[in-house]
């Protein structure tokens, strides 16, 4: 998957931000086209498009590096790669108070009886 600019999409009556380009090649003909899938993610991966792409025998013959076909895909749909995809971490901060740990102390002191 690809961060791509984001862009805006219409989808059931409401416009959605897509900022994540997933793609794979569905069918390749060895020396003639490749069929590829592609899908426009929000940042909760969730699917706002999709459709199909097919290479032509003049750009597979360019095709040697996956980079080419994520740059050809992105052209097809005239979208803006930012770089490879990498899902946010969510950093939670634990707050421990001094009357839940005296309450922790005091059942594990229960406990112990």
């Amino acid at each position: 998957m690809k961060e791509i600019t984001p862009i805006q999409v219409w989808q059931n009556g409401e416009v959605v931000e897509a900022k994540i380009l997933n793609a794979y090649a569905v069918s390749v003909t060895l020396d003639q086209s490749a069929s590829f899938y592609y899908g426009l993610l929000t940042e909760s991966k969730q699917t706002v498009a999709q459709g199909n792409l097919i290479m032509d025998t003049e750009t597979y013959d360019q095709w040697e590096l996956d980079s080419f076909a994520w740059d050809w895909i992105a052209s097809q749909l005239n979208l803006t790669i930012l770089g490879e995809w990498v899902d946010p971490v969510i950093e939670v901060e634990e707050e421990v108070t001094e009357v839940a740990e005296e309450e922790v102390e005091a059942e594990v002191v229960e406990k112990a009886k």
